[in-house]
């Protein structure tokens, strides 16, 4: 068997809060640079020695998603600007093209608008993630940026969509998010810094240089993250200044982005609200804003801004403490919100004239969503519904609460009678009733019997839903046909169960997150399921680095994917990505009290018992700017040299034996969340899933 790899030993010591604190590989920083590109080579090279016994299972799990997927697949289409667009992916490509016809004209010729296998090809690195795809107000242009390494780093384009050709002007660095003037002449951007925090707003008019490009708003607060999206109406572009528990928005009419900005309320500690144009759906019919704020109600609630003064707020749907509101949108006939009740997120349909009506998923577990709904007078909404066990279906609801299906996510040669779902609430350590999925196939029980993966997430109040699974029902019966259950643990830190959900797990009390998750798996192997592999990715890999710490005894296995593991580190250099905005999620490390917290948990700071170390299986992306790959390599490094067989395991020849550490970094072009393309994201799941499978011996 080849040598594991062997990180050099090169101590840096800091001082903070009066003790030593010393990082022997803090060398290991820039991918760049070859003595690091070395290391990460060879351990993505012992990686695959290690794993090559399971390249079969790999190839023939890949093979069974892959032929779930249709060769000539259509995605749902919608309306805009009076024309129907959609999305297609022809046989034997990876990447969809964009189409459009006229509304207008059923049996007109569609016109192609942007191919993105081509971009892809010629891009030639073998990645590619669209960003921007904002057709203008009168159909003419359309703005589309792309990704073509995986660091989120967007090169904005025009298109004239009547020659189909872009114009030489070009932005090389931009962010998510953009707004077209009501004229279709200039477009609004935004740009992230070099610790990719957006943080500007750029104005472009077509048919001149880039250079020439105008800064609307830059805003130097290092906590506060820039979003941009023109409204529903077209008459309003919103920039949101984002922190972690508080919000400020500023306003500029569409007609004219020469306009300076202007802010609605000033950014407040724990004041959040977003503001969403509703034309006709005031007091009397007036013009204004619905303001989904937490102002005075904890699970948010809905108040109104007059047009004429944005600042001026009433009360217009009170607070229910049972459910947090999640958002509100406008449209000519109503408005919807989006809701969070008991842990399922569903939607509440408010037509102008007459009564509400809510949609709710079938399945537990599951969400119902708007899918993309552009015009602001649509006779009818379009909703998806989401499912552990059902591919995503989309419908048609009428403003009177009538349903019409209209387009299904197909998994090809699937008989979906075969599975179920249904969620359990398992009591914490502190008796909190944690919600758990289980989706099964109908012929494995819940006896104790059956093995098991459990998935988690559990920070910035963000649910662990469905939609989190980009390969969908597509990849999962490959797991669920084998006879393993999919439990998905929503822990504390998450927003499952609203704003208290994230309140009790961040900062001072992050420590619930894990507790939360360590109990679920305690009581699924009392008498639900035989044994546990747990997954998590980001912030759920930091889940998962903690679990590997603190509770290693309970799993047969851990994967720990782009790992948030070297928590103090991390947090203390404001220049790396995420960090500064992040000290209200994680805690500030120069603070005595916080650190104290935040050190008790940080896995790097907290490597398990060498003779209880389940196999540990870690990811990494070079190009990745989330979280950098410096934080995997290192805790690999750590975890290698704590132990005399350097990660090896018990059985050198498995690539699931006690204390095995393997560490598949991406060394080429690939992203936080793994590759790009149809393809391509399901073999990397069969990856992980061979390994998953042969640590619960199945």
């Amino acid at each position: 068997m080849p040598e594991a790899p062997s990180a050099a030993v090169r101590p840096v010591t800091t001082v903070l809060h009066g003790r030593d604190r010393t990082d022997p590989y803090a060398w290991i920083a820039d991918p760049d640079d070859p003595e690091v590109a070395a290391y990460l080579a060879a351990e993505r090279a012992y990686y695959e020695t290690r794993t090559e016994g399971l390249r079969e299972v790999r190839r023939a799990m890949s093979a069974e998603m892959a032929a779930r997927v249709p060769a000539d697949e259509q995605d749902v289409p919608w309306n805009a600007g009076g024309y129907r667009y959609r999305r297609e992916t022809p046989a034997g490509r990876e990447y969809a093209r964009l189409l459009r016809r006229p509304v207008s004209d059923p049996t007109a010729s569609e016109s192609l608008l942007l191919d993105l296998q081509e971009v892809h090809d010629a891009g030639g690195t073998g990645y590619a993630h669209e960003g921007i795809l904002e057709v203008s107000p009168d159909g003419r242009w359309l703005a589309w940026s792309i990704d073509l390494d995986g660091d989120e780093v967007y090169q904005l384009r025009f298109r004239d969509l009547v020659t189909g050709h872009d114009l030489d002007e070009v932005v090389p660095r931009t962010y998510y998010g953009g707004a077209w003037g009501a004229d279709s002449s200039s477009f609004l951007y935004t740009v992230h810094d070099e610790a990719w925090r957006p943080y500007q707003v750029w104005r472009h008019v077509l048919g001149t240089p880039v250079g020439d490009d105008v800064l609307v708003l830059e805003d130097l607060d290092e906590t506060m993250e820039l979003e941009l999206h023109g409204s529903r109406s077209g008459l309003w572009a919103v920039i949101s200044l984002v922190g972690r528990g508080f919000r400020e928005e500023h306003l500029i009419p569409a007609l004219d982005l020469s306009v300076p900005p202007v802010c609605v309320r000033p950014r407040e500690h724990g004041v959040e609200y977003e503001l969403e144009h509703a034309p006709g759906l005031g007091p009397d019919g007036s013009d204004g804003f619905l303001v989904t704020t937490n102002l005075g109600a904890a699970e948010f609630h809905v108040m109104w801004a007059p047009v004429e003064d944005p600042t001026a707020w009433v009360p217009l749907l009170a607070q229910d403490p049972a459910q947090r509101v999640l958002g509100a949108d406008a449209f000519a006939q109503g408005a919807v919100l989006t809701l969070r009740r008991d842990g399922v997120q569903m939607l509440r349909v408010l037509p102008r004239d007459g009564s509400p009506v809510d949609v709710v998923p079938a399945d537990a577990g599951g969400l119902v969503r708007l899918s993309r709904n552009d015009d602001h007078d649509q006779p009818r909404l379009l909703v998806a519904t989401e499912s552990w066990v059902r591919p995503t279906v989309w419908e048609e609801i009428g403003w009177d609460g009538s349903r019409a299906e209209v387009h299904r996510l197909e998994s090809l040669g699937t008989d979906l009678a075969q599975y179920v779902v249904e969620r359990r609430m398992l009591p914490s350590h502190d008796g909190v009733l944690v919600p758990v999925d289980l989706a099964r196939h109908v012929s494995t029980p819940l006896d104790g019997t059956a093995p098991c993966l459990l998935y988690g997430y559990g920070a910035y109040e963000a649910p662990c839903d469905p939609d989190w699974f980009e390969t969908g029902f597509r990849a999962l019966p490959s797991l669920l046909d084998r006879g393993v259950v999919l439990a998905v643990g929503h822990p504390r830190g998450g927003g499952e169960m609203g704003r208290r959900w994230w309140d009790d797990g961040h900062l001072a009390t992050k420590q619930n997150t894990f507790a939360d998750q360590a109990a679920v798996a305690e009581r699924l192997l009392d008498g639900v399921v035989s044994r546990i592999v747990t997954r998590g990715l980001s912030a759920g890999g930091l889940l998962q680095g903690a679990l590997y710490s603190q509770r290693p005894e309970l799993f047969a296995g851990v994967v720990a994917e782009v790992p948030f593991v070297d928590v103090i580190t991390t947090m203390l250099d404001a220049s790396l990505p995420l960090t500064a905005q992040e000290w209200l999620e994680w805690g500030d490390p120069r603070e005595e009290d916080q650190y104290a917290v935040m050190v008790a948990y940080s896995p790097i700071d907290n490597l398990p018992p060498l003779d209880h170390r389940p196999p540990l299986l870690v990811t990494g992306a070079v190009h990745d700017p989330r979280v950098l790959v410096r934080e995997p390599a290192r805790w690999v490094a750590r975890l290698r040299a704590s132990d005399p067989a350097r990660g090896h395991g018990d059985d050198p020849s498995s690539p699931v034996s006690p204390r095995t550490v393997l560490f598949r970094c991406e060394t080429g072009a690939g992203a936080h969340a793994g590759p790009s393309g149809r393809y391509a994201e399901l073999e990397y799941e069969a990856e992980i899933y061979a390994w998953t499978l042969a640590a619960l011996g199945s």
